[in-house]
């Protein structure tokens, strides 16, 4: 089964928490704090693995967490970070939020790496708080949690020339003859219901040939198999048009040609301006006055015409040896931008909080937060104090006099909550 788009989830791990602890030895009274910080967690990693071909490993899988990292030890051991998780991937997969749409990967290359998810920092364990006047830190920092994301995982194959047309004109046919591909041939619509790859070799210039499943009218709009499979052609150079010379399906082939365009330029206006070259295919059963009508009308476009009977190869190494000349000329489409790059993940840009008020109740949101919170031993003074300075140092009681607190509103931080106190 041909399976070129799935959703999954995906969680990098959790930042192992800092540990909280005092050395303790015979005969070394007031050792002092010793508590080592955690681990980082795994990240989610996503690699192109040359062997895959469609997303069918993620048919039944569909959730992927990577490992959390360890929390720390006595004596200052920091945990064990997280291992990562490496997700191997088809050339040709782009990587997106699924509720956005939003491009986080174009992964093209071969082995080519990148990190879709970022394991949560370690928290620090109780050794780093202590200082000339707090000796004895009672608190450690909570590890952060990990990047955690639903996606949505698309395959666009990476060919360099498309073949289009209506079913039944022989697209497939042409494929088998021009390369070693065998894909499924018969005489009614819709035989190809996958797209089918094939190597074409020229001399010692090969380029890879994509058999996509034949277009109607509203393709663009789900008719027939057209949307599922209009986006491989996307990253294609150069497009074959096969229009069937004869009319053999009692249809006029220059109105195939302007419906295809149409289909294309509804999809994406990129796809219409793509290079095209029209392959006349079952001349054999057209008659000169048809192909001297087809040949002045692709003529007034300037579009190279080939005549082809695919069936007996005849017209098909004029056809392929023009092609090959083309594509080398012609550079790959740049279709997507990839990935917001690693500033997207550095900690310190991201928002430390928000505050949302309702009615008299003044809720502090945010990782941070959370983080701070879960830190915090908040039946020992010291850390407390420290608690109560570090929302002060951070804005977060300015940012509520700014939202309009007043003496006894509630506040809520996370799990916390208290009466504002001027």
């Amino acid at each position: 089964m041909f399976i070129d788009t799935v959703k999954i989830n995906v969680k990098a791990g959790n930042g192992g928490n800092g540990m909280m602890s005092f050395h303790t030895e015979k005969y070394v009274p007031n050792g002092g704090p010793d508590g080592g910080d955690g681990g980082n967690g795994g990240n989610v990693i996503f690699q192109v693995d040359p062997g895959m071909t469609t997303l069918q490993n993620f048919r039944f899988k569909r959730k992927f967490l990577a490992e959390d990292g360890e929390k720390g030890g006595r004596r200052k051991l920091n945990g064990k970070a997280g291992s990562d998780l490496v997700i191997s991937v088809p050339a040709g997969t782009l990587v997106k939020i699924a509720e956005t749409n939003e491009v986080l990967a174009d992964l093209t290359e071969e082995n080519q790496q990148v990190v879709i998810a970022r394991g949560g920092r370690g928290g620090k364990g109780n050794v780093h708080f202590a200082n000339s006047v707090r000796q004895a830190p009672r608190f450690a920092r909570a590890g952060e949690a990990g990047d955690a994301y639903y996606l949505q995982l698309e395959l666009k194959l990476l060919a360099d020339v498309g073949l289009l047309g209506f079913p039944n004109v022989g697209k497939s046919t042409l494929l088998s003859v021009i390369s070693a591909a065998r894909p499924k041939i018969a005489d009614y619509h819709f035989t190809t219901i996958e797209p089918n790859l094939g190597v074409v070799a020229v001399g010692d210039f090969s380029f890879v040939v994509a058999d996509i499943p034949g277009l109607i009218a509203g393709a663009h709009e789900g008719q027939g198999l057209g949307l599922q499979f209009l986006r491989h052609i996307e990253r294609t150079r150069l497009l074959i048009h096969v229009i069937d010379a004869s009319g053999s399906e009692g249809r006029d082939p220059i109105d195939d040609f302007t419906q295809i365009n149409h289909e294309l330029a509804a999809y994406d206006m990129n796809l219409s301006e793509r290079p095209q070259i029209i392959a006349l295919n079952k001349t054999d059963l057209a008659e000169p006055d048809q192909l001297a009508r087809l040949h002045a009308h692709f003529a007034s476009l300037d579009l190279a015409v080939y005549e082809i009977c695919a069936p007996i190869a005849e017209g098909t190494t004029e056809l392929i040896q023009a092609v090959a000349a083309r594509v080398r000329e012609l550079p790959r489409p740049l279709s997507f931008q990839p990935i917001r790059e690693t500033a997207h993940y550095r900690y310190e840009e991201k928002e430390l909080f928000q505050v949302v008020r309702d009615d008299r109740v003044f809720h502090v949101e945010g990782e941070w937060v959370i983080n701070l919170v879960e830190s915090t031993n908040f039946e020992d003074h010291e850390s407390a104090q420290y608690f109560q300075r570090l929302i002060r140092r951070k804005g977060i009681v300015d940012a509520l006099e700014a939202a309009g607190i007043e003496e006894g509103d509630q506040v809520i931080m996370h799990d916390l909550a208290f009466d504002y106190i001027r």
